[in-house]
Parts: structure tokens; C-alpha cells; sequence
């Protein structure tokens, strides 16, 4: 046998054992579980892994958007006529959130972190200029006072009520937006607080917190199991809230929504509490999407997340004073000093139409609107976000206040935000290179059996185009033999 056919032999083995091998290394699933097991070793909440210092510092641009509602017509509102409201807005602000106080505790198996928002103005991203532009909206500070007072005494209310008036206090008012987000002196609350040290006289949405933080969180590292990454343990020292009518209601779900474990599925629940709302709620997968390249699922909160106690059994506990709002509202009135607060979605989308078609002016849009997350399934790494949500005022009718009679229980929209972050190219381009390292690695069997087939393929055409060489080899061999026998015989 020549060195050639032996060549050709010895690749058709080789091949036949590189597909075995990766036949034999996908069935086992070494290659997956090596890849599955780093990532699960490196998605940690540990002094350096891979993810530690971006979730103490995000290094992605976080913008926090402020719309405003702008009450055209209050006069005509107070006298029973629907309310008529114009969009103002974005607002936009820079947000930067690096983690404080980080310490480990328990052995390190869970870490303590304080998260301060300072907020900066962007120009170049908003509408106007908040310093300038006026709003008229609720005024709030007004209607949280006879809010307070609705179970008081007749002696108490009517001083109140003709303090009140003595004064001007109306039920709308007009500030500028740096005024409404900031604060302003209020001088309904600036009399009240001469008499009740404890009232702040100054009022603003978003009042005392810039460069502040929602207190405390614990969170688990996940070195003990990776579906524990990020999850929180307590918020404030508590396991549990006692905001809520029940226990379910007030327990701490999830993560708090900037970090969520490796190898997401479409299946699963994910669970986020949020400060803002002082409750847990859940997204479900809705679609898949791309972003910068990346792949990702988006989960999006379903309707059952803000649906009255009446049509959602689980939601039960939310309900105020044994009182259930319709679908798309929550009433967090005990966790906001006693303000009649309702939280929604912007536009009440997904609400009860009827809270949409009381305000003239609204228009719920899912694309614009719904609040999503979108998750690297395999590392769970957020490379985009958008939390949107709406700010109402109650408006109610409280006796012994003469300006409240024409309300009727309207569910008044005042500002809506849109905090939203994008993966930045940097990071985008690190999570690039993880996901290709990880698919090689995880592709590997199918690579050998991949290169063992073409080899093989290769060695049977060889083989094939080899024979017809042989054949001509004989005859001529037997040619040649032929010519000598007759030679002989001639001789």
C-alpha cells in the first residue's frame, strides 16, 4: 500500500473518531455544563467577579424623562365639566446611582448597599426649560391637608376651611417645573407648620431627593445558587412591609431590577420590587428583541399587575379601607404620609378605560407607555430598561371644604416619568465577546463532529478518485505482461 493511500486511510479513522468524540461530548454535555458552571461562578455579587464593579458603579447612562400634565381648564373642571389636559415634556435629567456603604455580611454570602440618585438637567434632551416653563396642576399640598382632615370633626375642618380661603388657597395652582419637581415653598404648609413643627413647609414631586436614597437593601450574592443573584433579602431592615392588608401583599420579591440571574427562560416570572410603589410586582416574557447586536428577551408587567382586588384575588390587599380601585390603579396613600397618591402606568395604560376617558387630552399607547426589561437571556444582563410610571391625585369630595363639592372621585393624572438606560457601546462590546467565547466553547462537540464529517467526506472522495488510477495501474501492468509472454514465445 503506498504512503498515500495510508494517508488517506489513517484520515477516513481520524474522522470517524472526531464524530464519535462529539457525538459522545454533546450527549454528556461537558461542554455546556464547563460554560454554564463559569458563568454561574463569575455572575456573582463578590469582590472580583466579572460583575461586581459595574453593578457598584453602572457605567451605562441612566435618564430619568418628566412629562407633565397641564391643566387648560379648571375653572370649567370645578364647575362640573371634564378636565382638559395638554402633554409638556420630557423634562430629562442624567441620573447617576453608584452604590454606597457596600459591606459584606453573613460570610459574604449577602451584600448591604445604600444606591443615592443625584440627578443632573440635560438641556439638550428636553422640551424646555424647566426654570421657565410654567404648569398648572392639583395642588397637591391643599388637597393632601383636607385629605388628612376628611375624618375630623365639624369644629376642626371649617377654621381650617376659612384659614384656608383667608389665604387664597384654591384647588389648582401654576409653578414652574423646577418649582413642581424641586420644591417651592408652599404657604398653606408654611402656616401649618408654625403650628405643627413636624409639617415641611416646603413642597416637590421629586422633594429632598436628589442625592438621596430609598434606604438600605441586602441583597444575596448568589455563591450559593446563582437563581438567588441579586435578589433581595431586606429593604430597610424588613423581610416583610407593613403597608398592605396581607402578607402576600407585603412581601419583598425579586431584584430590584438592575440585576437578574444567568440563563433566563421565556417561562419563568420575574420578580422586582420597587421602592417607588412600596410593593413587589412581576414581568412575563413578551418577545424577543435585539439591542446593539445583542439578543434578549423583553418582559413587560402584565394587566394582572395593577388589576383591582375585585378581578385579581392576589391584589386583595392593596385594596385601601376594604375599598378596591378599578383595574390600572394603586392607591399608595400609606406609604406617601397619607396623600391621596395613585400610582399607574402613564396614560392608564392597561387601565379601565373610564379612567381614560374621564380626562380629555389622554391616550394610551403600548409603545410608549408599557414599562419593559430587556435581559441577555444568557448572562441576565439588562441592555435595555424603560420604568414608566404615572403620578394621580384623588380628587374627592370632602365636607366641610366648600371647593371640593363638584368632585366626584376623579383620578387626577399629574406628571408621568420615564426612567429608561441603554447598554453602552463599551459594555455592549465586553458582552459581545463573553457571549462568542461562550458559544464556541458551548459548540465545540458540534465543531468536532462538524470538522469529523467533512474529513470523512473528504477521505471517500479520495478513496473513490483512487480507484480508477488503480485499475489503469493493472492494466497496464498486465499489458506490459502480456508484451513480454508474446516477446518469449517469438524468441
Amino acid at each position: 500500500m503506498s504512503r498515500s493511500s495510508c494517508a488517506v486511510y489513517a484520515s477516513a479513522i481520524i474522522s470517524v473518531h472526531l464524530i464519535i468524540i462529539g457525538i459522545a461530548l454533546l450527549v454528556a454535555g461537558v461542554f455546556q455544563t464547563l460554560i454554564n458552571d463559569r458563568l454561574k461562578g463569575e455572575i456573582t455579587l463578590t469582590e472580583g467577579s466579572k460583575v461586581f464593579g459595574t453593578w457598584k458603579n453602572p457605567p451605562p447612562p441612566v435618564f430619568m424623562e418628566f412629562f407633565f400634565f397641564n391643566v387648560t381648564n379648571p375653572d370649567e373642571f370645578l364647575a362640573g365639566a371634564k378636565p382638559r389636559v395638554t402633554h409638556m415634556g420630557p423634562y430629562t435629567y442624567r441620573e447617576y446611582r453608584p452604590k454606597a456603604n457596600v459591606t459584606f455580611v453573613e460570610n459574604g454570602t449577602k451584600v448591604s448597599a445604600l444606591t443615592p440618585k443625584t440627578f443632573v438637567f440635560v438641556p439638550e434632551m428636553s422640551a424646555g426649560d424647566p426654570r421657565v416653563d410654567s404648569v398648572t396642576t392639583v395642588n397637591i399640598p391643599a388637597v393632601a391637608v383636607m385629605n388628612k382632615l376628611k375624618d375630623s370633626s365639624f369644629f376642626v375642618k371649617t377654621p381650617i376651611a376659612m384659614f384656608m380661603n383667608s389665604i387664597g388657597t384654591t384647588m389648582f395652582m401654576t409653578h414652574t417645573v423646577d418649582e413642581l419637581l424641586w420644591g417651592f415653598k408652599d404657604p398653606l404648609l408654611s402656616r401649618l407648620s408654625k403650628i405643627k413643627p413636624e409639617v415641611d413647609e416646603y413642597f416637590g414631586l421629586m422633594l429632598n431627593k436628589n442625592g438621596s436614597h430609598d434606604g438600605e437593601f441586602v441583597y444575596l450574592t448568589g455563591e450559593q445558587s446563582y437563581l438567588e443573584y441579586g435578589r433581595i433579602d431586606t429593604w430597610k431592615g424588613q423581610k416583610l412591609m407593613t403597608f398592605w392588608g396581607t402578607n402576600q401583599s407585603n412581601m419583598i420579591n425579586g431584584t430590584d431590577g438592575s440585576a437578574f440571574h444567568p440563563f433566563l427562560t421565556k417561562e419563568e416570572r420575574l420578580d422586582v420590587f420597587t421602592a417607588d410603589l412600596c410593593r413587589s410586582i412581576y414581568m412575563l416574557f413578551e418577545k424577543e428583541v435585539e439591542v446593539k447586536g445583542i439578543p434578549a428577551y423583553r418582559y413587560t408587567p402584565p394587566r394582572d399587575v395593577l388589576a383591582s382586588g375585585e378581578n385579581n384575588p392576589e391584589n386583595k390587599g392593596f385594596c385601601l379601607d376594604k375599598k378596591c380601585l378599578d383595574d390600572g390603579v394603586l392607591n399608595v396613600a400609606v406609604c406617601r404620609k397619607g396623600a391621596p397618591v395613585v400610582v399607574s402606568f402613564p396614560h392608564f395604560h392597561l387601565g379601565d378605560q373610564k379612567y381614560v376617558d374621564a380626562i380629555e387630552g389622554l391616550k394610551p399607547i403600548h409603545d410608549q407607555h408599557q414599562t419593559f426589561l430587556d435581559l441577555n437571556p444568557t448572562t441576565g444582563v439588562p441592555v435595555r430598561a424603560c420604568k414608566r410610571a404615572q403620578i394621580n391625585i384623588l380628587l374627592e369630595r370632602v365636607h366641610g371644604f366648600p371647593m371640593t363639592k363638584m368632585l366626584n372621585g376623579t383620578i387626577f393624572p399629574i406628571i408621568f416619568l420615564n426612567e429608561s438606560v441603554t447598554i453602552d457601546d463599551a459594555s455592549a462590546a465586553r458582552l459581545h465577546k463573553l457571549l462568542s467565547i461562550a458559544t464556541i466553547v458551548a459548540n465545540f462537540p458540534f465543531i468536532l463532529i462538524a470538522l469529523g464529517v467533512v474529513l470523512f467526506l473528504i477521505s471517500i472522495l479520495l478513496i473513490i478518485r483512487s480507484r480508477p488510477r488503480k485499475n489503469e495501474m493493472n492494466n497496464k501492468r498486465m499489458k506490459m505482461k502480456d508484451i513480454a509472454y508474446t516477446e518469449q514465445q517469438n524468441c
